[in-house]
């Protein structure tokens, strides 16, 4: 016996609501050291989170902390949007530098009218700068074993 498969109903594709502007996240990554940020800005009142924790809990150096409000400086939209990031790797100054990137490739989404100002204070430049490795037959990367003529 052989049963035959029913054809598919026709439908037309319902295209998915698009999210209204308020409610729009904009994502960006950003990498630095071993620091991989993940940051989601939306219309708001100037809340910034960084791993469920307030900015200055999370960054305890004001230079860390000035660092990353700097994109939204330059971008003249620092109350105007909510900042949630998730970090992990790297320390607090490499996770620093990861959520300027993250957020500057975020704001760009959603404000590409300052693409020129973010680029020019450098804000959108991935800096590739990593740790070197261990070579073998060495104390580090650098470093050697003391060298001894007799």
């Amino acid at each position: 016996m052989t049963t035959a498969i029913p054809p598919a109903p026709e439908t037309a594709p319902t295209a998915a609501a698009a999210p209204s502007p308020e409610k729009a996240y904009f994502w960006g990554t950003g990498r630095r050291k071993e620091s991989v940020a993940r940051v989601r800005i939306r219309r708001g009142t100037g809340i910034i989170s960084i791993n469920a924790r307030e900015l200055d809990d999370y960054f305890v150096r004001d230079q860390d902390r000035q660092e990353v409000l700097a994109p939204l400086r330059t971008a003249k939209a620092l109350g105007r949007y909510d900042v949630f990031c998730n970090i992990s790797g790297g320390g607090f100054c490499g996770q620093a530098g990861a959520v300027v990137l993250g957020l500057a490739r975020a704001l760009i989404k959603a404000e590409p009218d300052c693409f020129t100002a973010l680029r020019a204070e450098g804000f959108l430049t991935r800096d590739a700068r990593m740790k070197e490795r261990k070579k073998y037959g060495q104390k580090g990367a650098r470093k050697r074993f003391q060298f001894s003529k007799r």
